[in-house]
């Protein structure tokens, strides 16, 4: 069984609207994350590109930590490690960790394109619920100046 919006009084419209703005909060939440995780790969196919025979034994920051930076020297130009998640790195030819990390930025940019258009019907959603709220707390204002 479905109600219409239209139907509900302002005390029910208002309970949908908060919870209308706690899915959008989320969804929001979760579209900026992605954009950061996203960021993340396309650094990491950037840093790929830089392993190449012209930064051979030049020395470099290698880092160890988010924030923790050693310097180095490349040596080997054909292989990376590859972080694959949750703590485990695996060895791979610089195409495979280009295909690899593309692979991530393509997964992601799909999983945003949806989540763009979730967050696109929700906004519309709380729109129309704002004018239906809107249009019945002016005409019960018109009532009660009727009333008056």
């Amino acid at each position: 069984m479905s109600v219409s919006v239209q139907d509900l009084n302002i005390e029910q419209l208002s309970q949908v609207k908060k919870q209308l703005d706690e899915e959008l909060s989320h969804l929001t939440t979760s579209f900026a994350q992605l954009k950061g995780a996203q960021a993340k790969f396309k650094a990491c196919l950037e840093n790929v590109a830089e392993v190449k025979p012209a930064n051979k034994d030049k020395t470099i920051l290698v880092p160890l930590t988010n924030s923790l930076y050693v310097p180095g020297k490349l040596s080997d130009l054909d292989s990376v490690i590859v972080d694959v998640g949750t703590g485990y790195y695996v060895k791979k030819s610089r195409a495979e960790a280009t295909k690899h990390y593309q692979a991530k930025v393509d997964f992601v940019k799909t999983n945003l394109d949806t989540l763009q258009d979730t967050i696109q019907k929700k906004q519309d959603n709380l729109n129309m619920l704002l004018q239906i709220m809107q249009s019945k707390m002016a005409a019960g204002q018109g009532q009660g100046q009727q009333r008056g």
